[in-house]
């Protein structure tokens, strides 16, 4: 059974980006009844310090790292602050790749996506978050960036994500992150016995965003990102 930790860099408990790992949650409940998904709440971590992790690690860190240790994909929506990643998903980050040596994130498939009222969906923040995850020794999925616009009308009266593009451009980011850890699944069972862990690979793929329902349609131009 594909296990996925799902993972809201915002605290707030009306997050336009909570709301969209709650849609993806029910669309791995939907399309791949055999998957799992389960939310990490990273408000329950202490800022990372290094006397507190000599000293061991608290219950809240532990639990978190094996969560994500056992999982097969992360699926993490940030919002953008300052057009950086939030400090508390960097600190969740921080912590998750300790100790040196043994980081839950290595090998882990991670697909990200961002959301907010904005024009801009948060976009900003995703190169670097990727990086990050880079960094850590994940597997970050090659999917034209999720970025989506004007979120907060996108919730539906109970305030869950039901907008039909946004919906769309996430069941798609949902099939590459399934496909992401089978073809991992498939490198790892052939270079079983080698020292070299595989990588997926990667296929660059042009820029992608869901617009705004005020915005029109969206110009790739306006927003597109490099990675290089």
């Amino acid at each position: 059974m594909t296990k996925v930790v799902l993972i809201s860099g915002s605290l707030r408990a009306a997050s336009v980006n909570s709301a969209a790992l709650r849609a993806v949650r029910r669309i791995i409940e939907q399309t791949r009844p055999s998957a799992s998904a389960v939310s990490l709440p990273i408000g329950r971590l202490p800022f990372y310090n290094g006397d507190v992790e000599s000293a061991g690690t608290t219950p809240a860190v532990a639990v978190a790292r094996a969560l994500v240790a056992d999982a097969d994909a992360l699926v993490i929506s940030t919002p953008c602050y300052n057009g950086a990643v939030p400090g508390v998903l960097k600190n969740a980050l921080d912590w998750l790749s300790r100790p040196d040596g043994a980081s839950s994130l290595t090998g882990r498939v991670a697909a990200v996506l961002s959301a907010s009222p904005g024009g801009r969906g948060g976009i900003d923040a995703q190169p670097a978050l990727l990086d990050l995850l880079d960094s850590c020794g994940a597997i970050t999925v090659e999917h034209p960036p999720v970025a989506i616009r004007g979120a907060h009308q996108r919730l539906d009266e109970a305030g869950e994500m039901t907008d039909t593009e946004a919906v769309a451009a996430l069941r798609e980011l949902v099939d590459a992150t399934f496909e992401a850890v089978a073809i991992m699944a498939e490198q790892r069972r052939s270079a079983l016995g080698t020292p070299e862990p595989p990588r997926a690979p990667r296929t660059p793929r042009p820029p992608q965003a869901v617009p705004s329902p005020a915005a029109g349609p969206w110009s790739r131009a306006s927003v597109t990102l490099s990675r290089s």
